[in-house]
């Protein structure tokens, strides 16, 4: 059997581009971003009760995902890009079905006007990602405190240190009004290390990578360990 779905809602995000997306929600606190309703769910009534809720589920496409041919195994980053697991044993997003599920923080519920608007947090989806489903996350039938979690037994323990050069720090004071997070933005996600996962274990290089937050690029390097940014410009 054939279904066929439309969406809800689109996300409004910080980041307009894969690269640098945090590869799990609640990694970057400081991505945040909406989600919109499309008519004719933008309705007041459909969002009754939801702002009693501190987090929400959001089924959503991964519209960006490349779409070749299905293969049933696929090579986490978490395992350094070079082990394969079977594609139902991962989150990645080259599945059969190109459906992702994050558990996001609902920070508020806007409505009026015709518009419904969900503000959200702990983002990592990328800017224009569709909306399938939203449903309240329920703590006693979520949370499950002594589950197995397989390859993935705990947040990735590899933080590495970010220093902002002289020039980056004055760019940033030029964008403090209109993004007051962007330090710790920037931060949270070069922690994690957006580099591919076959990059991981080469050495450091002069390499200048480019990562695209709102409409703004941050370039960066890693050099001896440390995350080096290097500027913060507009595209």
């Amino acid at each position: 059997m054939d279904y066929s779905f439309s969406p809800i809602g689109v996300v409004h995000s910080c980041f307009s581009d894969k690269f640098g997306v945090p590869r799990q929600p609640r990694l970057a606190p400081a991505a945040t971003g909406q989600i919109e309703l499309l008519a004719p769910y933008n309705r007041e009534e459909a969002v009754r009760e939801l702002a009693g809720f501190s987090h929400i589920w959001v089924v959503f496409v991964f519209h960006e995902a490349k779409r070749e041919a299905w293969k049933p195994t696929v090579r986490p980053p978490r395992l350094g890009g070079n082990r394969r697991v079977g594609v139902f044993a991962s989150r990645s997003p080259e599945r059969p079905n190109p459906i992702g599920l994050s558990l996001l923080t609902l920070d508020g519920v806007e409505t009026g006007e015709g518009r419904v608007t969900l503000q959200v947090s702990n983002l990592d989806l990328i800017d224009g990602t569709p909306v399938l489903d939203i449903k309240p996350y329920i703590p006693y039938a979520d949370s499950v405190p002594d589950a197995r979690a397989g390859f993935a037994p705990q947040a990735p323990d590899k933080q590495l240190p970010v220093n902002f050069s002289a020039t980056a720090r004055q760019q940033l004071e030029k964008f403090s009004a209109t993004y007051p997070n962007l330090a710790d933005l920037i931060e949270q996600v070069l922690q994690q290390d957006p580099r591919p996962a076959y990059q991981d274990r080469a050495p450091d290089s002069e390499r200048v990578f480019g990562m695209q937050l709102y409409d703004l690029e941050i370039k960066w390097q890693l050099q001896n360990g440390v995350v080096q940014v290097i500027a913060v410009v507009t595209q």
